[in-house]
């Protein structure tokens, strides 16, 4: 794999316009049946405290789902759905207790939630995470953080967005590149070429083609460099398994975009990104794009 410094010069691609209409080979990227968001997985990393949360939101086709867990501890899991009675109740509330000793007080109303196509609340909702005594998260628009009574000192940061999607071969999203950037509509396509002999593989970001892979069958691990809100961001992709799995009807390919942190190339990064052990007081942002045949 090309060390992204090599490729910056090459294949940088700028993101700036948003607004821009005049792209090539964009039909690509936007016709057939859309996917499916099946779930949504946050992680967070405490800034003061060494503490992680994974909030995933999941839906299947008769209920909504919310899981809460804490530095991969077993006994600090909180799960609600909506066919539960903790999920219907107008408010909520939960308290946990860590290895750490650290106390966690959870708060919610999920009962007006809105969730429009994905499993994640869209509005009418909060949920709020209290860690020792602190507001350590607030999400929704339904509380104010006053509300809880609490300093905000222990600000839980948000690190990874993780989405799996399935369904077809194009694969449709709204994309934060950093924590509290702007949304960008992000276009995946797998397929096409000759026949489907000579697949291609097209990304795009708000109406721009920013990468077009050729025979992906054969190319199917890499990495490209685009520019958004002007920082540069890694764009890597694996989609052995989509080809190459022993189910043809199986199959799922992955795709991460990733703020460059300074002197970190795109070897180093999934080094560092499967190293969950490491902690460090610079909290970089990655978004995954796990997509699935079904």
């Amino acid at each position: 794999m090309r060390d992204l410094a090599s490729c910056l010069s090459d294949h940088a691609v700028q993101v700036s316009d948003t607004s821009c209409s005049s792209y090539k080979n964009i039909n690509p990227c936007i016709i057939s049946a859309p996917s499916i968001q099946n779930s949504v997985t946050c992680l967070y990393r405490s800034i003061l405290k060494q503490m992680t949360m994974t909030l995933t939101w999941s839906r299947t086709a008769s209920s909504h789902a919310l899981t809460i867990s804490f530095d991969d501890d077993p006994s600090a899991t909180f799960k609600i759905t909506s066919n539960s009675r903790l999920f219907r109740k107008s408010k909520g509330s939960k308290s946990l207790h860590l290895r750490s000793s650290s106390k966690i007080d959870l708060f919610w109303d999920l009962s007006t939630a809105r969730y429009h196509p994905g499993p994640e609340p869209h509005d009418g909702f909060y949920l709020a995470v209290v860690v020792d005594s602190a507001l350590g998260l607030l999400l929704g628009d339904k509380a104010a953080p006053h509300q809880f009574g609490t300093s905000a000192n222990n600000k839980l940061a948000l690190v990874s967005r993780q989405e799996h999607l399935s369904g077809s071969a194009v694969y449709s999203t709204k994309a934060r590149f950093s924590e509290g950037g702007g949304a960008h509509d992000v276009w995946i396509r797998c397929g096409g070429g000759e026949m489907e002999q000579n697949p291609i593989l097209w990304v795009c970001v708000d109406k721009k083609t920013v990468m077009k892979v050729r025979k992906v069958q054969w190319n199917f691990r890499g990495n490209q460099t685009i520019f958004v809100d002007g920082m540069l961001v890694d764009l890597l992709w694996d989609v052995h398994d989509w080809f190459y799995n022993n189910n043809p009807d199986s199959g799922c390919a992955v795709f991460m975009f990733k703020a460059r942190s300074t002197g970190l190339d795109s070897t180093t990064f999934w080094m560092h990104h499967h190293n969950n052990s490491h902690h460090r007081h610079h909290l970089d942002f990655s978004f995954m794009i796990c997509a699935c045949k079904n």
